[in-house]
């Protein structure tokens, strides 16, 4: 049987103007551009299968592998090209479904900033 754990304590955060930390890049995914990327873990799952938090990422050209996600931008804009798939052109308001282990490459036009959760598999 598994046992749900209860939901995080009830709060509320101005996402926009949220302080982030610092959350490097691995320098072989960084294709062009000089990216920054920044982020906050709002509240994780006791069994790291469950991450809700905030990432930034500043102008430029990055590629990565996908976990299982779904975000909502919530300032700036970027062009996600998923190898053998779509191109996502994505904005203030967008919601993006991600899927576990799509290579995907990221043009950042602007500072985009994107409210996520993840499901990762449990360990």
């Amino acid at each position: 049987m598994t046992t749900m754990e209860p939901p995080p304590a009830p709060f509320a955060l101005h996402v926009p103007d949220a302080e982030l930390e610092p959350d490097p890049l691995d320098p072989d995914q960084i294709v062009s551009g000089d990216p920054v990327v920044t982020g906050r873990v709002l509240w994780e799952s006791a069994d790291g299968s469950q991450v809700r938090g905030l990432w930034q990422i500043t102008p430029g050209v990055v590629t990565d592998t996908e976990a299982d996600e779904l975000f909502v931008v919530v300032s700036g804009r970027a062009t996600i090209e998923f190898e053998g798939g779509p191109v996502l052109e994505v904005g203030p308001g967008d919601a993006c479904v991600l899927r576990e282990g799509d290579r995907t490459t990221w043009t950042v036009h602007e500072t985009l900033r994107k409210a996520y959760h993840i499901s990762l598999p449990r360990p």
